[in-house]
Protein backbone atom coordinates (compact mmCIF):
# COMPACT_ATOMS: atom_id res chain seq x y z
CA UNK A 1 0.00 0.00 0.00
CA UNK A 2 1.41 3.41 -0.82
CA UNK A 3 2.30 6.20 1.61
CA UNK A 4 -0.28 9.14 1.90
CA UNK A 5 0.66 12.04 0.14
CA UNK A 6 1.09 15.51 1.54
CA UNK A 7 -2.17 16.61 -0.29
CA UNK A 8 -4.35 13.81 1.13
CA UNK A 9 -5.11 15.26 4.47
CA UNK A 10 -9.00 15.33 6.33
CA UNK A 11 -10.83 18.34 5.71
CA UNK A 12 -11.73 18.38 9.23
CA UNK A 13 -10.32 16.99 12.37
CA UNK A 14 -13.89 16.04 14.42
CA UNK A 15 -13.04 12.64 15.23
CA UNK A 16 -10.43 10.46 16.32
CA UNK A 17 -10.04 8.61 13.29
CA UNK A 18 -9.52 11.70 11.44
CA UNK A 19 -7.24 12.81 13.66
CA UNK A 20 -5.40 9.55 14.16
CA UNK A 21 -5.37 9.44 9.90
CA UNK A 22 -3.70 13.03 9.87
CA UNK A 23 -0.80 12.09 12.49
CA UNK A 24 -0.41 9.13 10.21
CA UNK A 25 -0.24 11.64 6.80
CA UNK A 26 2.32 13.71 8.28
CA UNK A 27 4.51 10.83 9.91
CA UNK A 28 4.68 9.35 7.01
CA UNK A 29 5.71 12.67 5.18
CA UNK A 30 8.43 13.62 7.66
CA UNK A 31 9.85 10.26 7.05
CA UNK A 32 9.68 10.22 3.50
CA UNK A 33 11.19 13.86 3.75
CA UNK A 34 14.26 12.30 6.23
CA UNK A 35 12.91 14.44 9.10
CA UNK A 36 12.94 11.05 11.05
CA UNK A 37 15.01 7.88 10.09
CA UNK A 38 14.46 4.66 12.58
CA UNK A 39 17.39 3.82 13.85
CA UNK A 40 19.50 1.05 12.93
CA UNK A 41 17.35 0.52 9.92
CA UNK A 42 19.86 -1.27 7.89
CA UNK A 43 20.06 -3.75 10.73
CA UNK A 44 16.26 -4.59 11.22
CA UNK A 45 15.85 -1.18 14.18
CA UNK A 46 14.61 -1.33 17.65
CA UNK A 47 11.44 -0.11 18.31
CA UNK A 48 11.60 3.61 20.00
CA UNK A 49 14.39 4.91 18.25
CA UNK A 50 14.82 7.35 15.76
CA UNK A 51 17.62 9.23 14.01
CA UNK A 52 17.39 12.95 12.93
CA UNK A 53 17.88 13.44 9.54
CA UNK A 54 19.63 16.16 8.07
CA UNK A 55 16.39 18.81 8.00
CA UNK A 56 14.97 16.99 11.09
CA UNK A 57 18.06 18.02 12.96
CA UNK A 58 18.21 21.43 11.20
CA UNK A 59 14.60 21.57 12.90
CA UNK A 60 15.64 20.68 15.88
CA UNK A 61 18.44 23.06 16.25
CA UNK A 62 15.88 26.09 15.42
CA UNK A 63 14.00 25.16 17.78
CA UNK A 64 16.13 24.74 20.89
CA UNK A 65 18.14 28.06 19.62
CA UNK A 66 14.72 30.01 20.10
CA UNK A 67 14.12 28.45 23.43
CA UNK A 68 17.46 29.70 24.98
CA UNK A 69 16.61 33.12 23.65
CA UNK A 70 13.24 32.81 24.75
CA UNK A 71 13.69 31.45 28.31
CA UNK A 72 17.30 31.45 29.37
CA UNK A 73 18.92 34.36 28.14
CA UNK A 74 15.59 36.54 28.51
CA UNK A 75 14.98 35.11 32.31
CA UNK A 76 19.27 35.78 33.06
CA UNK A 77 18.58 32.11 33.84
CA UNK A 78 21.81 29.73 34.93
CA UNK A 79 22.12 27.04 32.37
CA UNK A 80 24.20 23.65 33.10
CA UNK A 81 25.24 20.73 31.73
CA UNK A 82 25.28 17.36 34.19
CA UNK A 83 26.04 13.69 33.17
CA UNK A 84 23.30 11.14 31.37
CA UNK A 85 24.29 8.90 33.79
CA UNK A 86 23.13 9.31 37.76
CA UNK A 87 24.04 7.02 40.15
CA UNK A 88 21.15 4.99 42.17
CA UNK A 89 21.75 7.14 45.70
CA UNK A 90 20.29 10.60 43.77
CA UNK A 91 17.45 8.70 41.69
CA UNK A 92 16.03 6.30 44.85
CA UNK A 93 16.03 9.54 47.15
CA UNK A 94 13.89 11.35 44.21
CA UNK A 95 11.53 7.87 44.46
CA UNK A 96 12.53 7.12 40.51
CA UNK A 97 13.89 4.12 41.78
CA UNK A 98 10.79 2.89 44.09
CA UNK A 99 8.06 4.69 42.10
CA UNK A 100 8.70 5.32 38.20
CA UNK A 101 6.84 3.16 36.82
CA UNK A 102 4.44 1.86 34.44
CA UNK A 103 2.02 -1.20 35.16
CA UNK A 104 2.56 -4.22 32.39
CA UNK A 105 0.56 -7.01 31.23
CA UNK A 106 2.11 -10.12 29.46
CA UNK A 107 0.40 -12.47 26.98
CA UNK A 108 0.41 -15.67 28.66
CA UNK A 109 1.56 -17.48 25.97
CA UNK A 110 4.03 -15.51 23.78
CA UNK A 111 5.40 -12.90 26.55
CA UNK A 112 4.70 -10.04 25.09
CA UNK A 113 4.25 -6.85 26.91
CA UNK A 114 2.20 -4.45 27.26
CA UNK A 115 1.42 -1.21 28.90
CA UNK A 116 -2.07 -2.47 31.09
CA UNK A 117 -3.21 1.31 30.92
CA UNK A 118 -3.06 1.64 27.07
CA UNK A 119 -4.63 -1.51 26.33
CA UNK A 120 -7.85 -0.45 28.38
CA UNK A 121 -7.87 2.98 27.31
CA UNK A 122 -7.75 1.92 23.62
CA UNK A 123 -10.49 -0.71 24.58
CA UNK A 124 -12.85 2.11 25.72
CA UNK A 125 -12.39 4.50 22.94
CA UNK A 126 -13.15 1.76 20.35
CA UNK A 127 -16.55 1.36 22.57
CA UNK A 128 -17.14 4.72 22.19
CA UNK A 129 -16.54 5.31 18.83
CA UNK A 130 -17.59 2.21 17.17
CA UNK A 131 -20.13 0.87 18.49
CA UNK A 132 -22.07 4.27 19.99
CA UNK A 133 -25.17 3.25 18.01
CA UNK A 134 -25.42 -0.27 20.44
CA UNK A 135 -24.52 0.74 23.73
CA UNK A 136 -26.63 2.43 26.41
CA UNK A 137 -26.30 5.84 27.95
CA UNK A 138 -25.16 4.00 31.09
CA UNK A 139 -22.39 2.30 29.40
CA UNK A 140 -20.95 4.77 27.46
CA UNK A 141 -21.19 7.11 30.78
CA UNK A 142 -19.16 4.12 32.42
CA UNK A 143 -16.71 4.42 29.36
CA UNK A 144 -15.85 8.04 29.36
CA UNK A 145 -15.36 7.81 33.70
CA UNK A 146 -12.88 5.19 33.13
CA UNK A 147 -11.07 7.07 30.79
CA UNK A 148 -11.05 10.21 33.01
CA UNK A 149 -10.05 8.20 36.07
CA UNK A 150 -7.78 5.77 33.81
CA UNK A 151 -4.05 7.59 35.14
CA UNK A 152 -5.79 7.25 39.32
CA UNK A 153 -6.28 3.58 38.83
CA UNK A 154 -4.50 1.36 41.32
CA UNK A 155 -2.79 -1.82 40.16
CA UNK A 156 -5.28 -4.19 41.54
CA UNK A 157 -8.57 -1.65 40.25
CA UNK A 158 -6.66 -1.87 36.40
CA UNK A 159 -6.51 -5.51 36.63
CA UNK A 160 -10.14 -5.95 37.90
CA UNK A 161 -11.12 -3.56 34.56
CA UNK A 162 -9.34 -6.03 31.99
CA UNK A 163 -11.09 -8.90 33.35
CA UNK A 164 -14.49 -6.96 33.35
CA UNK A 165 -13.88 -6.46 30.20
CA UNK A 166 -12.64 -9.35 28.50
CA UNK A 167 -9.62 -7.44 27.13
CA UNK A 168 -7.12 -9.65 25.63
CA UNK A 169 -3.84 -9.66 23.78
CA UNK A 170 -4.31 -7.52 20.81
CA UNK A 171 -2.82 -9.26 17.96
CA UNK A 172 -3.18 -13.11 19.34
CA UNK A 173 -6.10 -12.88 21.61
CA UNK A 174 -4.40 -14.85 24.38
CA UNK A 175 -5.46 -14.08 27.74
CA UNK A 176 -3.26 -11.39 29.95
CA UNK A 177 -1.68 -11.41 33.04
CA UNK A 178 -2.45 -9.50 35.80
CA UNK A 179 -0.92 -5.86 35.61
CA UNK A 180 2.91 -5.43 38.18
CA UNK A 181 4.52 -2.77 37.81
CA UNK A 182 7.70 -2.07 35.45
CA UNK A 183 10.54 0.48 36.15
CA UNK A 184 11.07 2.72 33.17
CA UNK A 185 14.40 3.45 33.74
CA UNK A 186 17.77 1.82 32.05
CA UNK A 187 19.67 0.67 34.47
CA UNK A 188 23.08 0.18 34.08
CA UNK A 189 26.62 -0.13 36.23
CA UNK A 190 29.41 2.30 37.09
CA UNK A 191 33.16 1.58 36.88
CA UNK A 192 34.31 -2.32 36.28
CA UNK A 193 33.28 -3.62 39.35
CA UNK A 194 29.65 -3.53 38.81
CA UNK A 195 28.83 -2.66 42.39
CA UNK A 196 27.79 1.09 41.92
CA UNK A 197 24.67 0.78 40.10
CA UNK A 198 23.45 3.68 37.89
CA UNK A 199 20.75 4.13 35.44
CA UNK A 200 20.45 6.48 32.49
CA UNK A 201 18.39 9.74 33.37
CA UNK A 202 14.54 9.57 33.02
CA UNK A 203 14.76 13.02 33.06
CA UNK A 204 17.39 16.41 33.35
CA UNK A 205 15.97 17.61 36.62
CA UNK A 206 17.53 15.59 39.15
CA UNK A 207 20.71 17.37 37.69
CA UNK A 208 19.53 20.91 38.70
CA UNK A 209 18.14 19.77 42.14
CA UNK A 210 21.41 18.21 43.32
CA UNK A 211 23.41 21.37 42.07
CA UNK A 212 21.41 23.52 44.01
CA UNK A 213 23.60 24.89 46.67
CA UNK A 214 26.74 25.51 43.96
CA UNK A 215 24.21 27.63 41.55
CA UNK A 216 22.63 29.67 44.78
CA UNK A 217 25.75 30.44 45.55
CA UNK A 218 26.94 31.43 42.30
CA UNK A 219 23.77 33.42 41.78
CA UNK A 220 24.97 35.28 45.46
CA UNK A 221 22.70 33.81 48.02
CA UNK A 222 19.90 35.34 46.27
CA UNK A 223 16.39 34.41 45.51
CA UNK A 224 15.03 34.04 43.30
CA UNK A 225 16.57 31.99 40.29
CA UNK A 226 15.78 30.01 37.64
CA UNK A 227 18.46 26.90 36.09
CA UNK A 228 17.96 25.20 32.83
CA UNK A 229 19.48 21.92 31.40
CA UNK A 230 19.01 20.91 27.85
CA UNK A 231 19.92 17.06 27.36
CA UNK A 232 19.18 13.73 26.25
CA UNK A 233 16.68 11.35 28.80
CA UNK A 234 15.85 7.53 28.46
CA UNK A 235 12.98 5.96 29.22
CA UNK A 236 12.73 2.32 28.40
CA UNK A 237 8.86 2.48 27.04
CA UNK A 238 7.63 -0.68 27.37
CA UNK A 239 5.22 0.02 23.95
CA UNK A 240 6.71 2.74 22.00
CA UNK A 241 4.03 2.81 19.16
CA UNK A 242 3.45 6.74 18.51
CA UNK A 243 6.50 7.51 16.74
CA UNK A 244 8.49 9.97 17.70
CA UNK A 245 5.76 11.07 20.66
CA UNK A 246 6.89 8.47 22.89
CA UNK A 247 10.56 6.87 22.58
CA UNK A 248 13.46 5.16 24.33
CA UNK A 249 15.58 8.82 24.32
CA UNK A 250 14.76 11.85 23.50
CA UNK A 251 15.97 15.66 23.94
CA UNK A 252 14.45 17.34 27.09
CA UNK A 253 15.10 21.24 27.28
CA UNK A 254 14.16 21.85 30.96
CA UNK A 255 13.72 24.66 33.53
CA UNK A 256 13.43 24.57 37.21
CA UNK A 257 12.25 28.09 39.46
CA UNK A 258 13.88 28.40 42.73
CA UNK A 259 11.88 31.12 44.72
CA UNK A 260 11.39 33.02 47.86
CA UNK A 261 8.91 31.98 50.25
CA UNK A 262 8.63 35.30 51.46
CA UNK A 263 8.35 36.89 47.83
CA UNK A 264 6.95 35.30 45.09
CA UNK A 265 6.17 38.22 42.47
CA UNK A 266 7.89 38.53 39.53
CA UNK A 267 9.27 42.14 37.86
CA UNK A 268 7.88 40.99 34.28
CA UNK A 269 4.03 39.72 35.57
CA UNK A 270 2.74 42.41 34.78
CA UNK A 271 2.79 41.66 30.79
CA UNK A 272 1.15 38.65 31.05
CA UNK A 273 -1.83 39.22 34.06
CA UNK A 274 -4.31 39.73 32.07
CA UNK A 275 -3.66 36.91 29.43
CA UNK A 276 -6.37 34.01 29.93
CA UNK A 277 -5.98 30.98 29.75
CA UNK A 278 -8.41 27.40 30.51
CA UNK A 279 -7.48 26.53 34.12
CA UNK A 280 -9.63 23.81 36.22
CA UNK A 281 -9.42 25.27 39.84
CA UNK A 282 -9.86 22.33 42.70
CA UNK A 283 -13.06 24.15 43.95
CA UNK A 284 -14.38 23.42 40.59
CA UNK A 285 -13.57 19.87 40.44
CA UNK A 286 -14.79 19.26 43.48
CA UNK A 287 -18.37 21.13 42.94
CA UNK A 288 -18.52 18.83 39.26
CA UNK A 289 -17.93 22.38 37.27
CA UNK A 290 -15.93 22.63 34.17
CA UNK A 291 -12.88 24.07 33.50
CA UNK A 292 -12.99 27.81 32.16
CA UNK A 293 -11.12 30.82 30.99
CA UNK A 294 -9.52 32.93 33.66
CA UNK A 295 -6.49 35.68 33.75
CA UNK A 296 -3.30 34.74 35.06
CA UNK A 297 -3.81 37.91 37.41
CA UNK A 298 -7.07 36.60 38.64
CA UNK A 299 -5.67 33.45 39.20
CA UNK A 300 -2.64 34.43 41.15
CA UNK A 301 -4.70 36.38 43.20
CA UNK A 302 -7.01 33.61 44.55
CA UNK A 303 -4.35 31.15 45.14
CA UNK A 304 -5.41 28.96 41.74
CA UNK A 305 -1.42 29.86 40.75
CA UNK A 306 0.33 30.19 44.19
CA UNK A 307 3.27 32.66 42.55
CA UNK A 308 3.81 35.04 39.55
CA UNK A 309 6.72 32.82 38.58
Amino acid sequence: MDAPTEQQQPAQLSSGNDREAFRQTLWNTLLRRSFYLPSFKIYGGVSGFYDYGPPGFALKNNILKFWREHFVYEEHMLEIECPSVTPEAVLKASGHVDKFTDLMVKDDKTGTCFRADHLLRDYCNDKLEKDHLTISAEQASELKNVLALLEDLSCQELGLKIKEYGITAPHTKNPLSDPYPFNLMFQTSIGPSGQSPGYMRPETAQGIFVNFRDLYYYNGKKLPFAAAQVGQAFRNEISPRQGPLRVREFTLAEIEHFVDPENKSHPKFSNVAELEFLMFPREAQLSGQSAKKICLGEAVAKGTINNET
